[in-house]
């Protein structure tokens, strides 16, 4: 019989993408690991390969649509021996909402108590319990502390619709709100309790709070453009937001002399063609080697638990023209500097072209954030949920400086840690940074 192909999810906060170009006509013959088209997500352009044979028969989606939902069928493969006549009566199975993998077997709906209502895509929930998991114990989508437990794709139809979240009674885990939540709160007349409801909840601060909707902002009277919003933009927008309103942030920050690190740089680099370190090079394998030597930093926040990483894996944020992404170096602790240049000359490169594999930006466990090429001198960067630190990078400045008592010129880094404080409490990111600080202005002991 005919095989429905849907959109994929290709990552865990993905709900929705733009199908930027099939590589195959319609009518094309496929075998298992063609790559069948190119799939933009919220992070990256991802290629789509086929798991089965056959011939293309229908594409149902075509190029350049954007915001194509996840589980949504895109195109119908016809397997060896089947001809046009087996697409009669035949209606793609999957949809917007429905669980699946987009392999090209048609999507199995999830059991629902009515049809009518699809469930939650099973992404979407996986996402948002890293960034605020519910309580075992919870009603109507609210936590004891007033907070509201919803999905990324509930808050964004809550919001679009103008429903206050904290009207809707949760039918998902734990008492999170989900899809169907809402679309059944937008077909329902508000009943008469509900302000009352609206009341109670607004007596304790609620940091998830559903965010207006975006027609409440109307254009400016000023001379203005509007810009599209890419898939990438929605995504850092949703998550940022997140991480400041549920994640409780404190800062803390050091000043590093690299004097004796832009030496040894320098000579480094004079005794190879074969790799050119920078600075960033560096920063990373310090923060590495003070999370090895610091492992309880080295940590994620888990709701009712505290995750602690056994490989030290660093994101490092990227910029690209869509926003950013973090690709990750991957045990960075174990690999020496022109390792991890080499490393990051790759990742960004790759970056840039959107041509990073899903595994090469999803996970990581500390986060750094350079901002120094840019001639910023400080900044505080903002966590990346659900890792319990990032690290912000200032741009390397001749400052004065007391030595022994005497006025001396030195090179200095201001470098800034923000903490979760469920993970890390003050004194333990102290640490972390005393170590990184360490490795920073003794350069030798990175290469031991």
């Amino acid at each position: 019989m005919p095989i429905t192909i849907t959109m994929p999810a290709l990552s865990p906060t993905m709900t929705e993408g733009t199908l930027a170009s099939w590589t195959v006509k319609e009518g094309a013959t496929v075998t298992s690991g063609d790559v069948l088209a190119e799939i933009e997500t919220d992070k990256a352009t991802m290629e789509v390969e086929a798991v089965d044979e056959g011939r293309l028969a229908r594409i149902l989606v075509q190029a350049g649509t954007e915001n194509v939902a996840v589980n949504t069928p895109i195109a119908v493969l016809l397997e060896e021996g089947e001809d046009e006549s087996a697409l009669e009566g035949y209606a793609p199975e999957g949809g917007p909402g429905q669980t699946g993998d987009g392999s090209g077997k048609a999507a199995e709906p999830e059991a629902a108590p009515e049809p009518a209502k699809p469930a939650e895509p099973e992404t979407a929930p996986r996402a948002e319990a890293k960034l605020a998991p519910a309580p075992k114990q919870v009603a109507a989508g609210s936590g004891k502390d007033g907070r509201i437990f919803a999905s990324p794709l509930a808050r964004r139809l809550a919001g679009e619709a103008g429903i206050e979240l904290a009207g809707i009674d949760g039918s998902g885990p734990h008492g999170r709100i989900v899809k169907a939540d809402v679309e059944k709160a937008k077909a329902s007349p508000r009943p008469a309790s509900q302000p009352a409801k609206q009341a109670e909840a607004g007596k304790a601060p609620a940091p998830a709070a559903a965010q207006p909707a975006a027609a409440s902002f109307g254009p400016p009277s000023a001379p203005h453009e509007e810009i599209t919003l890419s898939n990438m933009r929605k995504t850092i927008a949703r998550r940022l937001t997140e991480a400041k309103q549920t994640v409780p942030h404190f800062y803390l920050t050091v000043n590093c002399e690299i004097d004796a690190l832009l030496a040894l740089r320098k000579q480094l680099n004079a005794k190879s063609d074969a790799y050119k370190l920078s600075v960033n090079d560096f920063v990373i394998r310090a923060a590495a080697l003070a999370l090895r030597d610091v492992p309880d930093a080295n940590a994620s926040w888990g709701g009712d638990r505290i995750y602690r990483y056994k490989e030290v894996d660093v994101s490092v944020a990227v910029a690209i023209d869509e926003g950013l992404i973090t690709p990750i170096v991957r045990q960075a602790d174990r690999k020496g500097l022109a390792e991890i240049s080499s490393s990051m000359k790759d990742l960004a490169e790759r970056a840039k072209a959107g041509k990073l594999k899903l595994e090469e930006f999803q996970g990581g466990s500390f986060s750094i954030s350079n901002l120094g090429m840019f001639g910023i001198s400080e900044f505080s960067a903002v966590i990346n949920p659900p890792q319990g630190a990032i690290l912000a990078i200032g741009a390397g400045e001749q400052r004065p400086v007391v030595k022994d008592g005497a006025l001396a010129v030195a090179t200095m880094m201001t470098c800034t840690l923000s903490c979760d404080h469920r993970v890390i409490d003050g004194a333990l990111g102290a640490r972390l940074l005393a170590a990184f600080k360490g490795f920073i202005e003794d350069p030798l002991t990175m290469l031991l």
